[in-house]
C-alpha cells in the first residue's frame, strides 16, 4: 500500500468508526453522555471552542494551532496547522492565549539536510487532509497533507502525542526526502508575545526542555512557564540541535533568547532528528508543563505518564470523563434523531473546561490551598457556568471558592478575570461577589474559610483599589454619596477607564445585593440593611422620560437607563446603541467607550435580577413588560451571543408568564444551538453557552446570586441530578412529553405527590433529592406559576 493510500485508509477507517458511533447511540436510549459530546461544536465563526484533549478543568490541554479564528488553538476553518501546543483556553474572544512551545513534526526534510526543514511558524504551515480531524472527550486526531497522522491525549499537567508517519503523501515541501522525522521545539506562542526565552536538548534522548517569559491575552503583567518534551525509546536518533531564525545546527545544545525588536519575536528553538523509519511508524511524545520550573515540568510527565502508554492514558481520560457525565441522567425514549442529546451533552462537557485546575503550580504564593485559573471572566462566567458546577459538581466548585478566597488573601482583591497567573481587566461590576454569594446560598460550605470570604466581598464594597481597571470597583465615592456611577465621575481615590457608568451601576447594585444576602445569613443586620439599601440605586439611572427608535420608527416604549451627570442632569446615550441593530464600536474596554459595555440600555435596562418586582412596576406593569421583554428579542436588539442575554430568556417569569420563557427557551435552541461546527451563536467564553444549553434543556436555569431556579419544560421526557456529596438525586419527569414538541407549557406540578404551583425551586431540592413531576399541554396555562405567590422572589416582596 503506497504512502497516500495508507493515509487514505486510516481516513476512511475513522469516517466508518464515527458513522458506527451515531448508529449505537441512535439505537440506545439510556446510554452514557459521553458519547453523544462532540468538541468541535463551535469551532468555527468566532466559537473558539477547545476541541483538544483533556481533563475536567485540567491544565493541560493539548491541540493543533492553526493560522485563523485560531483562539481556541485548532478552528474547523480549512486553515493549516502551524504546531501542536499543550495549554489553551476556550472559548474567548479578543485576542489569542497560551499555546506556548509548540511542537512541529516533519516526516523528513528536502535534500535530506536540517536546513531544508522550515522552522518559522509563519512559513511553516502544512494543510489538514479533508475529513480527518476526530474528537470526543479526552480524545483528539487530525492527518496532516506532510503525511502525519497526530493522535492526541492527556492527563492533568501532561500531554501525550502518537505521530503515525506515512510518507510524502501530497508531494509538498518534504519531496524527496527520506522518512526521517524531525520534531521542533518552539520558544513561542500563539500571539507571539515572549519576552525572553531558553531551550535546551539532550543529544542522547532527545529530551527537549525550555521555558520562556509570555504575555497574558487580556490582562496584565507577565507569566512564567516551562516545558519538558520526551520521546518513547525505540526509534535512534540522528542529531539533535537547536534553530534560530531560518537556520539550524547540531551545535550548540541550547539557546536563550531575549526580547528584540523584531514583529513577532525572532524563531528559535530545539529540534531531535531521527533516523529513517519506515512507513507507519509511530514515534510518540510527551511534553510536562509546569509554571514552577523544568524538573516539575519534568516530574508532571513522569508522574503523570510513566510508561507513555497511549491506550492506557486515554482510557483513563475517558473514565474520568464518563465519571464527571454520569452524575447526569436523560430518558430520550421515542427520540429517533439524536442532535438534541448531542447538543445537550456537548454543552455539558463545555461547561467543565474551565476554570483550569493549576494547583501546585503558582509560583507566587506558597498556599496548601486549591489553585484555579483561566478566570475568563468572571462577568462572563457568573450567568450559568459556576451555578451548573454546584448542580453537577459540588465538590469542584468548593475548590474554585476556596481557590478565589485563597487569590483574595494573598493578591488582596477578588478577581473579576485572571489567567496565566495575571490579574484580568474586570468588565463591569465585582461579580467575584456573585459567585461567592450563589455558592454560599446553595450550601458550599464545607472546608471553605468564609470569615475571609466575607471579609473579601466587603473590601470590594467599601474600599477602591489605586488601579480598578483589574480589580475591585471604581467611582465608590459617588456610588455611596450619589447612589450611581456619574458620567463625568470625579474619583480621586483610584483609576481606571471612566466609561461604562451604566452598566457598572446597574452592576454594583446587584453586587451589594449578593452581598446583603450573605450578611443576612451570617446574622449581620447591620450589613444586611446596608448593602439592601445600596442595590436598590440601579433606578437612579431611568430617566422615565427617554424614547427609542429603531431604523427612525418609535419603539413605542418609553423609560431607559441613561447617564446621568455629578450634578444630577441627564446625558443621552442611543438606547439602541451596542446593538446589533445600531452601531458596535467602542461597546468594549476602549479609552472613548460608551456608558454600556457589550449590550444597549435597552438590554441594560432590564438588569434588576434582585428586584424584578420593582423593575416591572416601574416598566408600566406585567403586560407592559411583558410586550417590552418581547420586542427586545424579537427586534434584533438582543444578541444572545453575549451571556448578558441569558437571564432575559427567563424574565417572563416575574410577570407570571413562564410559559413565555418556554417560548423562547424553544425558540434560540435548536436556532442558534445546534450540533454544527458554528452551532453557538458566539463565543463561548469558557463554557457560558455550554452551560446556558444544558441548563435550558435541563429546563432548571438558575437566577446566578440568589438561590432561585426558573423551572420550564426540560428537552427530555425526565432527567436527573445526582448531587455527589450528598447522594441524593433529583429528578423531572413529564407526563404529554412529545418529540415535537407541541406540548412545551406547564400546566401544573407535583412536589414528591403535593401540588405544586410555583415557578421555580430551591437547591434544597436538588440537594435532598425529590421528584418534580410536570403536566405539559399545548398552550400556556393561565394558572400555573401565575398568581403573586407563585413568582420567584423580588426584593420587593422581601
Amino acid at each position: 500500500m503506497n504512502a497516500r493510500l495508507f493515509l487514505l485508509y486510516f481516513v476512511a477507517a475513522a469516517s466508518c468508526q464515527s458513522s458506527a458511533n451515531r448508529f449505537r447511540r441512535a439505537t440506545n436510549s439510556s446510554s452514557s453522555g459521553y458519547g453523544f459530546v462532540d468538541p468541535l461544536i463551535g469551532t468555527r465563526n468566532g466559537g473558539h471552542v477547545f476541541a483538544g484533549a483533556t481533563l475536567p478543568f485540567g491544565m493541560a490541554k493539548p491541540v493543533p494551532d492553526v493560522t485563523s479564528d485560531n483562539q481556541g488553538g485548532y478552528a474547523s476553518n480549512g486553515s493549516p496547522v502551524t504546531g501542536f501546543s499543550h495549554m489553551h483556553d476556550s472559548g474567548t474572544g479578543g485576542a489569542s492565549s497560551l499555546a506556548n512551545f509548540p511542537i512541529f513534526v516533519y516526516p523528513g526534510c528536502t535534500n535530506d539536510t536540517v536546513d531544508g526543514c522550515v522552522f518559522p511558524k509563519t512559513q511553516r504551515s502544512v494543510e489538514v487532509v479533508d475529513g480527518s480531524v476526530s474528537a470526543r472527550p479526552g480524545y483528539f486526531s487530525i492527518d496532516l497533507e506532510s503525511g502525519i497522522r497526530a493522535e492526541i491525549t492527556a492527563s492533568n499537567r501532561t500531554a501525550l502525542y502518537k505521530f503515525t508517519f506515512f510518507g510524502n503523501a501530497t508531494g509538498n515541501a518534504t519531496v524527496n526526502a527520506p522518512l526521517s522525522p524531525l520534531f521542533i521545539a518552539d520558544l513561542t506562542d500563539l500571539p507571539d508575545t515572549r519576552q525572553n526565552g531558553s531551550a535546551s536538548v539532550d543529544p542522547d534522548t532527545g529530551r527537549m526542555t525550555g521555558n520562556g517569559t509570555f504575555n497574558p491575552s487580556f490582562g496584565t503583567g507577565t507569566y512564567n512557564l516551562h516545558f519538558c518534551a520526551d520521546f518513547l525509546q525505540g526509534n535512534s536518533i540522528r542529531e539533535t540541535g537547536v534553530f534560530v531564525n531560518n537556520r539550524a545546527g547540531s551545535e550548540p545544545k541550547s539557546i536563550v533568547v531575549g526580547k528584540d525588536n523584531n514583529s513577532p519575536p525572532l524563531p528559535a528553538g530545539t529540534y531531535t532528528w531521527f533516523d529513517k523509519v519506515e512507513e507507519g511508524t509511530a514515534i510518540t511524545v510527551r511534553v510536562g508543563l509546569s509554571f514552577k520550573s523544568v524538573d516539575q515540568a519534568c516530574n508532571n510527565a513522569q508522574t503523570e505518564i510513566p510508561d507513555f502508554d497511549f491506550s492506557k492514558t486515554l482510557a483513563t481520560a475517558e473514565d474520568i470523563w464518563k465519571d464527571k457525565l454520569s452524575v447526569l441522567s436523560i430518558d430520550t425514549t421515542g427520540f429517533e434523531d439524536t442532535s438534541l442529546q448531542t447538543i445537550f451533552w456537548s454543552g455539558v462537557y463545555r461547561a467543565m473546561l474551565s476554570p483550569q485546575d493549576y494547583t501546585g503550580e503558582n509560583y507566587l504564593w506558597e498556599s496548601d490551598e486549591p489553585y484555579y485559573d483561566s478566570w475568563y471572566c468572571i462577568w462572563d462566567s457568573f450567568r450559568s457556568i459556576h451555578s451548573f458546577i454546584t448542580l453537577v459538581d459540588p465538590y469542584s466548585q468548593t475548590l474554585m471558592i476556596r481557590s478565589l478566597i485563597d487569590i483574595y488573601r494573598h493578591e488582596g482583591w477578588l478577581p473579576d478575570c485572571r489567567m496565566s497567573l495575571c490579574k484580568g481587566w474586570t468588565q463591569g461590576g465585582s461579580n467575584a461577589d456573585i459567585v461567592l454569594a450563589d455558592a454560599y446560598l446553595k450550601n458550599i460550605t464545607q472546608d471553605v474559610d468564609w470569615e475571609t470570604g466575607y471579609e473579601a466581598l466587603i473590601k470590594d464594597a467599601e474600599d477602591e483599589p489605586p488601579v480598578w481597571d483589574y480589580e475591585g470597583r471604581g467611582g465608590l465615592n459617588s456610588w455611596k454619596n450619589y447612589g450611581y456611577i456619574p458620567a463625568d465621575d470625579y474619583d480621586t481615590l483610584g483609576q481606571g477607564l471612566f466609561t461604562r457608568s451604566i452598566s457598572r451601576t446597574v452592576e454594583y447594585a446587584y453586587n451589594d445585593f449578593c452581598i446583603s444576602e450573605i450578611a443576612k445569613a451570617l446574622g449581620k443586620q447591620d450589613d444586611y440593611e446596608k448593602y439592601t439599601k445600596r442595590s436598590g440605586n440601579w433606578i437612579n439611572l431611568y430617566n422615565k422620560d427617554q424614547t427609542s427608535d429603531v431604523g427612525g420608527t418609535d419603539t413605542g416604549f418609553t423609560g431607559f437607563l441613561q447617564p446621568k451627570y455629578l450634578n444630577g442632569t441627564w446625558g443621552y446615550q442611543d438606547p439602541t446603541l451596542c446593538s446589533s441593530v445600531n452601531s458596535f464600536d467602542s461597546c468594549y474596554l476602549n479609552s472613548g467607550g460608551h456608558e454600556t459595555y457589550e449590550g444597549s440600555p435597552w438590554l441594560y435596562t432590564f438588569f434588576a435580577p434582585h428586584d424584578m418586582a420593582s423593575l416591572i412596576t416601574t416598566l408600566g406593569g406585567p403586560d407592559t413588560f411583558v410586550s417590552r421583554l418581547d420586542y427586545l428579542h424579537e427586534s434584533g436588539i438582543l444578541y444572545v451571543g453575549d451571556e448578558q442575554a441569558f437571564l432575559t430568556v427567563f424574565q417572563y417569569h416575574y410577570a407570571g408568564r413562564p410559559g413565555k420563557s418556554v417560548e423562547r427557551v424553544h425558540y434560540y435552541i435548536p436556532s442558534q444551538f445546534n450540533t454544527t461546527t458554528a452551532g453557538i451563536p458566539g463565543n463561548d467564553d469558557s463554557g457560558a453557552m455550554g452551560s446556558f444549553v444544558a441548563l435550558a434543556m435541563l429546563g432548571i436555569f438558575p437566577n446566578p446570586g440568589q438561590d432561585v431556579y426558573f423551572i420550564t419544560a426540560p428537552f427530555f421526557p425526565s432527567i436527573s441530578i445526582t448531587n455527589r456529596m450528598t447522594g441524593n438525586t433529583a429528578t423531572i419527569k413529564t407526563i404529554n412529553f412529545d418529540t415535537a414538541y407541541k406540548n412545551i407549557y406547564v400546566q401544573s406540578a407535583k412536589l414528591d405527590g403535593e401540588d405544586y404551583t410555583k415557578s421555580y425551586l430551591t437547591h434544597s431540592f436538588f440537594l435532598n433529592g425529590g421528584t418534580l413531576e410536570l403536566t405539559l399541554g399545548e398552550k400556556e396555562s393561565t394558572t400555573w406559576g401565575t398568581g403573586e405567590g407563585d413568582l420567584p422572589p423580588s426584593l420587593q416582596q422581601s
